[in-house]
């Protein structure tokens, strides 16, 4: 292949490009290196790494496709998404496979799907299709404010049972879509001041609703007496069976309640987590309670300036999803505060670089497309990052396109696609010089 055909499949604009191949290049490292107990599970320690870049490789021709799609054509997927988008969530609420006693995911032909993937990339560009359609030379008309905040309300209505944390992004996305969108100040107000009782109630809702772990374990030790005496009445001989089952009944999973209340225990367990300051002596410290937390701030905690090195992490075989939710504790680890501070730099370059294509964009849909899916991942990084060095409560946001994922990783390369698109196809100013691929 010449070089004329290599620039042909790699268009659009270079900076977006090395930040991607770069992100992509620590993901199959990290990857690799914090797998190690699937790779144990498995037999194969490369499996995880080889699933992984599959992925990335199938992401990456999807996006190559994205790219050479004229960005005037987004706009026509709005409809068609609006509805497969909605129908997935219910269809997993109802159907959907459990993961940490959350509905999240589907079988498609085999394939696992999270439809609230979609419906992220799906409400933003609804939301840039609202803005563009109403923006006026003040500003975004009012009515834009009323569709937005309904159309948010729908989708993150359906999201919030199940993850709040995916509808908590959805909801900072599009909030500060709204700001660049010259929602008017007066409506943002509002909704500041909504969302402010919203936030209050919520965690009123929560603490009195959800129970505490004494109160679970009260639960549990009470179901249990109740089987055991049940049990007792009614055959003697069935003693046994309490002996077998005695390690199920004392987990508080076997108390947990149906429908909206079922997610109330673990919201309330881990906001008591993060705002309880007390301090712990390390020799005391339940790793077995916070192996998460703990395990995340000694892999940060040892790696001191340059890190351990790549593939030389210990907590990896201690720390639960070290290769999804928690991979930035393990890069923290191997990679040193440099190493950290370098991904977290990549993200924020990828941010700064969509605002300099979308400045240039004549067309105000392309503009507001290209910053919401930029916010959309580099928001997320922060969600994932502040929860490993314990800024944020413990939640389930992967590291996007580093993080160990199959739709997530795929929808990423997607997001990054339609930016690439944006910034080869999308009418530009010709006050504005931008460097292009």
């Amino acid at each position: 292949m010449n070089i004329k055909k290599f620039q042909n499949i790699f268009k659009g604009d270079r900076i977006i490009w090395i930040i991607f191949f770069l992100l992509c290049i620590i993901s199959i490292v990290e990857v690799y290196s914090s797998s190690s107990k699937l790779g144990y599970k498995s037999g194969n320690y490369w499996y995880a790494a080889f699933q992984h870049t599959s992925y990335l490789l199938l992401g990456i021709g999807v996006m190559v496709f994205v790219l050479n799609i004229p960005c005037r054509y987004f706009k026509l997927c709005t409809p068609l998404l609006c509805i497969i988008a909605p129908t997935l969530l219910l269809w997993v609420l109802i159907f959907g496979t459990k993961t940490n006693d959350a509905a999240r995911w589907i079988s498609f032909f085999g394939i696992p799907l999270q439809p609230s993937e979609i419906a992220k990339g799906t409400l933003v560009l609804l939301t840039a299709h609202i803005l563009s359609q109403l923006q006026t030379p003040q500003g975004a008309h009012p009515k834009a404010f009323k569709y937005i905040v309904l159309t948010s309300a729908v989708f993150m209505g359906l999201v919030i049972t199940e993850n709040f944390s995916t509808a908590a992004l959805m909801g900072a996305t599009v909030f500060c879509m709204m700001i660049i969108g010259r929602v008017p100040w007066k409506q943002i107000g509002y909704l500041c001041s909504a969302l402010a009782v919203m936030i209050a109630l919520a965690f009123t809702t929560v603490y009195l609703v959800g129970r505490s772990e004494n109160q679970l374990a009260d639960d549990a030790a009470t179901e249990k007496k109740q089987l055991t005496e049940s049990v007792e009445s009614t055959d003697k001989h069935l003693t046994e069976t309490i002996a077998v089952n005695e390690e199920k009944t004392t987990e508080p999973k076997n108390t947990k309640r149906g429908g909206i209340l079922h997610r109330m225990d673990l919201w309330k367990a881990r906001i008591d987590n993060f705002f309880n300051n007390e301090y712990v002596e390390p020799h005391k410290y339940d790793l077995d309670k916070n192996s998460q937390v703990g395990h995340a701030n000694i892999a940060i905690a040892s790696s001191q300036f340059i890190g351990k090195g790549p593939g030389n992490s210990e907590q990896r075989d201690f720390l639960p999803l070290a290769f999804s939710d928690f991979i930035y504790a393990i890069i923290f680890e191997e990679l040193g505060w440099l190493g950290a501070a370098f991904v977290a730099l990549l993200y924020i370059s990828l941010l700064f670089r969509t605002g300099q294509i979308a400045k240039r964009c004549t067309n105000t849909f392309p503009a507001f497309l290209a910053m919401g899916l930029a916010l959309l991942i580099v928001i997320q990084a922060l969600f994932n990052m502040m929860v490993a060095v314990s800024l944020a409560p413990v939640t389930g946001q992967p590291l996007p396109l580093i993080s160990k994922g199959g739709t997530s990783s795929i929808i990423n390369c997607i997001y990054i696609g339609v930016i690439l698109s944006i910034s080869r196809t999308a009418k530009k100013r010709d006050d504005v010089k931008l460097e292009m691929a």
